[in-house]
């Protein structure tokens, strides 16, 4: 494994379905609304099948670093409710495959990121700075998860106000644009 080659293993455990953790994470339109401690940006360029397969999106992200993360990833399988893969590219080379498994009252979720840095800055530091950016993603995963729940519990109940808003950016992200049909 090369310096700019990571690989990540994510388990959260929700309550909840599996049918339920599907349709939240398979629409990556809503991410900005209920994970915007990571996604500043999202657009889909194109639908994909009935199943989401083929549907291809750009993204903007950030972690608790200061820098952000301009990358792209099309949706390779589906397996409805249990999953679905995705290639990335842009800022990340690679593959991700999101797992669900139902477990009484509770889903077990393991998303499995294999990514070569494709940004510069990553690259070219991942040799000295690598735990420093594995931590970055992990933080970033651990408001996922506490996003995630907030927003199963806001799907679950007609009262809003009792449900806190989910973690935001740590840092200003007007460092640059988020990504528009305009300027990318």
């Amino acid at each position: 494994m090369s310096s700019s080659d990571y690989h990540f293993i994510t388990r959260w455990r929700v309550e909840s379905t599996v049918d339920e953790v599907y349709d939240v994470l398979s629409e990556p339109r809503d991410l900005v609304r209920w994970w915007p401690a990571v996604y500043l940006g999202v657009q889909e360029l194109e639908p994909g099948d009935e199943d989401g397969v083929g549907k291809v999106v750009k993204l903007y992200t950030k972690g608790w670093l200061p820098y952000t993360l301009r990358w792209q990833f099309r949706v390779t399988e589906a397996q409805k409710p249990r999953g679905f893969k995705l290639a990335a590219w842009g800022d990340f080379i690679g593959q991700g495959i999101w797992q669900f498994v139902q477990d009484g009252a509770s889903v077990d979720i393991i998303y499995d990121w294999k990514i070569r840095a494709g940004k510069s800055l990553l690259r070219l530091f991942s040799w000295l700075l690598k735990p420093l950016f594995s931590a970055n993603h992990h933080w970033a995963m651990t408001k996922g998860e506490e996003s995630l729940k907030l927003e199963l519990r806001r799907r679950l109940t007609e009262d809003q106000d009792n449900i806190p808003p989910p973690p935001g950016p740590t840092f200003p992200h007007n460092l640059r644009r988020p990504p528009t049909s305009e300027n990318n």
